[in-house]
């Protein structure tokens, strides 16, 4: 058996098959599909052909070569569950970025910014001037340059709530009627 030319790899599996079922159990996996035990006869298939005499005993090269790769794929499958969750949260929260009204349950859109003419320079100038630093970034960064609260955070170095609070103010403001008047901006709402 030390010998990977005088047995055929189809001998050496039928021999050594129980290692693969062995170490799934020892690893405690779950796997209802067998994509674990895919994984383990593929490691079995590359011991057989890696194999050296005089480097040890094979058997336990194959216990060594099948229980790396059965952790390697745990550690794969973790890293790529947690990027899908991280991809799920930054996706909601591009969707939920604050431009929502949740009451009683229900979501509904709040007024847009059609309104906003992006030639009249002096009405950004009267508008920068009643707001705050924070709430001119947003509106600097979230409307006219249409960034993400995350991309805005990420730049800012703050927190997306955060972002989601200055928008938050200057929609407050811009539903006042005696804040657009002293902006000069008429907006039918």
């Amino acid at each position: 058996m030390n010998n990977k030319k005088t047995f055929t790899f189809e001998e050496i599996f039928n021999q050594n098959e129980r290692r693969i079922h062995y170490q799934i159990h020892r690893l405690n996996i779950n796997d209802p599909h067998k994509d674990f035990y895919q994984e383990g006869l593929c490691a079995m298939w590359n011991a057989y052909e890696k194999y050296e005499a005089d480097k040890g005993p094979m058997a336990t090269y194959f216990n060594y070569t099948i229980r790396n790769r059965l952790i390697d794929k745990i550690r794969k499958e973790k890293h790529d569950t947690k990027h899908a969750a991280d991809s799920i949260v930054i996706s909601e929260a591009e969707i939920d970025d604050g431009n929502h009204l949740k009451m009683n349950g229900n979501t509904y859109p709040i007024v847009g910014y059609s309104g906003l003419n992006g030639k009249d320079p002096y009405l950004w100038e009267r508008l920068k001037s009643e707001l705050t630093e924070n709430q001119w970034k947003w509106v600097n960064l979230y409307i006219m340059h249409d960034m993400s609260v995350k991309a805005i955070a990420d730049q800012e170095e703050t927190t997306v709530d955060a972002v989601k609070s200055w928008g938050k103010q200057v929609r407050r403001k811009l539903k006042d009627s005696e804040f657009r008047k002293r902006i000069s901006w008429n907006l039918e709402l």
